[in-house]
Parts: C-alpha cells; structure tokens; sequence
C-alpha cells in the first residue's frame, strides 16, 4: 500500500497517479491498495480535509474546482471499479463520509451544499443474503446528486437515490428514492413534503440583510424552477390502489361512528 500526504502529480508503478497542477500539503491523505487508480483534481480548489482510501483497483474520484464557498472536506472509499466525481463548488460544513463499492459511482453536481454530519454510501459495506435463494439482498447501487442541492444536517444518502436539481433534504433524513427538481423532502425514508421551492447560499445571520422576507432581498441563482416530477409519481395502479384504501378507512370510520351512536 502506499500513502500519499501531498496532493501533487503523482504517479507510482502500479500505475496509480494523481492528475493536479497545484499543491496541498494539509490535511491529505491518500491510500492506494490496488492499481490503476487515478485522482484527478481541477483547480483551484479550496480543500480543508481530505482523505481517500483507493481499496481495489481501477477507482477514480474527480474533484471539481471551488471558490467562493466553504471549503471541500471529505472522507472517500473507493471500491472495484468504482467512480467518485464532485462537481464545482461544493462545499461541506464538515467531513462528509462517501462509499462506493462493486463498481458503483456517486455523482456529485455544481453548487451543492452539505451540511454537517452527511453520509452518502452507495454500499452497505458488508453484504446479506437471501437464505432460501443465496441471492444478494444489498447490491451496491449508483448515487447522482444534481446541482444546487443542499442536503440538511445529519442526512444520509443510500445505493439508487437520486435528487434533482435545486432540492432540499431536510435534518436527518435519509434518502433512499429518486426525488424531483426544487422540492423539499424530509423523513425517513425522505418523502416530499412541498414542491415548487428555491434555496439560496447567503446565511440568514451572517450575510445582509440580515432579514429576508422575500425572493427581492437575495440574488437568484439559475436553479429557480417548478418542480417536474412525472417521473417520481406513483403509477396508476398504486394510484388507484392508494384511492380504493382511502375509501375502505372512511367507510369504517362511518361504521364506528354508527356503532358508538347506536351504543
């Protein structure tokens, strides 16, 4: 295994490298297990903690550039054939935990906002079985966060989510189905609870004006947006499924009611 501790150019005989122009000796820490894997940095980038650990082989983890933002910090697991890529300008209140294992990715866009304590994980880190089948219960799936999307303190995002552009996930949700465009969704698993929303960076206490009653008082980014969410409604089946449970509660809350009033 060898360690890194500088992000620089690099490249050993394994035919592990690192593609970046500049130079970062703080707060980096890179392990290459296996071979042909590649970091490769776009600058500048404002990084505050990094660490990587390329477990297999053939992992890649791009890294966008940043300015303007709270700085990048990140602890990243890399699997067999497995990609990482951050877009440009995401920032991270503190050290966001990501895992990709089994050749699957996580896809991070522009502008994108994390809170404190996140966990995107597109794998379980062990595996389960289906005893009767011997089949796996966990596969590892894939993970793509759109741009200008703010994921909330504590929040964790699970193997085959995805979140559209300009979203919200609200504190300690957790994140386990496709969500639309600017909607804010929360619980778990998250659900959306309003559409049609937009979220600015300027922080309501450290950026003026210090109130901010309406849309005049912030510059609008390029994420304003109606929700389009034909592709996460249920199908009609579930539909017309959910309508017939609706009517069967209604109608036994009317033959209770009868019941107490006959009593």
């Amino acid at each position: 295994m060898n360690r890194v501790t500088t992000l620089e150019a690099y490249q050993d005989d394994r035919g592990n490298r690192i593609e970046f122009d500049g130079h970062v000796d703080k707060h980096v820490r890179i392990k290459f297990r296996g071979s042909r894997n590649v970091l490769r940095v776009t600058g500048p980038v404002n990084i505050a903690d990094l660490g990587i650990d390329f477990d297999c082989d053939d992992g890649l983890v791009e890294i966008g550039p940043s300015r303007g933002v709270p700085a990048l910090r990140a602890a990243i697991r890399v699997g067999d054939g497995c990609a990482v890529r951050i877009g440009r300008n995401v920032s991270m209140t503190t050290t966001a935990a990501m895992s990709t294992a089994e050749g699957s990715s996580i896809t991070i866009g522009d502008d994108v906002m994390i809170a404190s304590d996140i966990q995107i994980r597109a794998d379980d880190g062990h595996p389960i079985f289906d005893v009767r089948t011997g089949r796996r219960a966990n596969p590892a799936r894939s993970i793509v966060i759109g741009n200008h999307v703010w994921l909330g303190l504590g929040s964790c995002v699970l193997g085959g989510a995805t979140i559209g552009n300009g979203t919200v996930v609200g504190m300690r949700s957790i994140v386990t189905r496709p969500l639309p465009n600017n909607v804010i969704a929360a619980g778990s698993p998250a659900r959306v609870v309003k559409r049609d929303v937009a979220w600015e960076r300027p922080h309501l206490t450290l950026d003026p004006p210090f109130r901010k009653p309406t849309a005049a008082s912030v510059r609008k980014s390029e994420y304003w947006a109606l929700t389009d969410d034909e592709q996460s409604r249920p199908s009609r089946g579930r539909q017309l499924y959910a309508g017939a449970r609706r009517r069967v509660r209604r109608g036994l809350k009317r033959v209770r009611r009868r019941l107490r009033t006959r009593a």
